[in-house]
């Protein structure tokens, strides 16, 4: 696909990959109408999101790129922070020509979003922060110490093969990479002064029972981010978008997304 049809919102041209920041990012690009990325979470991949949209939204170009490290993409330095997936994120809108998009972020997608729409403020008009956080809770940095590849079930391999194409290397490199969180103070430091440069249309999502990050998290980016509105999903675990949750997704979502009338428009 040129990058001039992408920028008039133009027809998919289906998978491509590109040579940006020292990786080769794999990247579906697809359907007509207003850019829409679609960012996925931590050891996830693009194609995680057929589970939340079974079909494509109407209306929307979609950007499902496989974050570094992830799926089909690469990661030659064998490092990840949330900062450099943003950088990475940036390039990839700069190489499809896309000046402006909408935006849904999961997890790792959500604070790769914080550091795209603070870096650059004017390239997202509007976004859906899911199960999103602004820095590490205590309740994450335990759970992170946990993560390792040693005593993993076949079942937990199985899963893990299934998402990522570079063999189990890239797959110990995220489960590393994810301990290592445990130790990272820097990436994820996200003050209210900084959220307050945001200029995006902003949705936080977050389910009530987040193990990960504590739904009071989600009161303080709403509270920080100028406009925010938020969306408490009850009884909703981290990512409460899936399954029996889906559907309430899809709506609110994407009706926020396109400021139809009761989702802020």
């Amino acid at each position: 696909m040129k990058s001039e049809d992408a920028g008039r919102g133009g027809a998919a041209a289906g998978a491509e990959r590109f040579a940006l920041e020292g990786i080769e990012m794999y990247c579906e690009v697809r359907g007509r109408g207003e850019p829409l990325l679609l960012l996925h979470g931590f050891n996830g991949c693009g194609a995680d999101w057929k589970h939340a949209f079974p079909t494509d939204p109407p209306g929307f170009h979609l950007v499902v790129p496989d974050l570094r490290g992830h799926g089909r993409s690469t990661n030659p330095s064998r490092a990840f922070t949330f900062r450099q997936s943003g950088a990475d994120v940036l390039a990839l809108l700069d190489r499809l020509g896309l000046e402006r998009v909408k935006a849904i972020g999961m997890s790792a997608g959500a604070k790769t979003l914080l550091h795209v729409a603070t870096r650059q403020p004017d390239r997202i008009e509007a976004m859906v922060l899911v199960s999103a956080a602004p820095y590490f809770p205590a309740e994450a940095r335990a759970l992170m110490a946990g993560i390792t590849a040693e005593g993993r079930s076949e079942e937990d391999w199985r899963f893990m093969r299934e998402r990522h194409a570079h063999g189990d290397e890239q797959i110990r490199d995220l489960w590393r990479q994810g301990n290592g969180f445990k130790d990272s103070y820097e990436d994820m430091s996200f003050t209210p002064p900084h959220l307050a440069t945001i200029r995006a249309r902003t949705l936080v999502v977050h389910g009530d029972r987040d193990p990960i990050y504590p739904v009071r998290l989600a009161f303080e980016l709403q509270a920080a981010i100028p406009g925010a509105a938020l969306w408490i999903v009850p009884f909703g675990g981290h990512g409460p978008i899936f399954g029996r949750q889906r559907t309430a997704f899809e709506e609110t979502a994407l009706g926020f997304l396109r400021g139809e009338a009761g989702f802020g428009g």
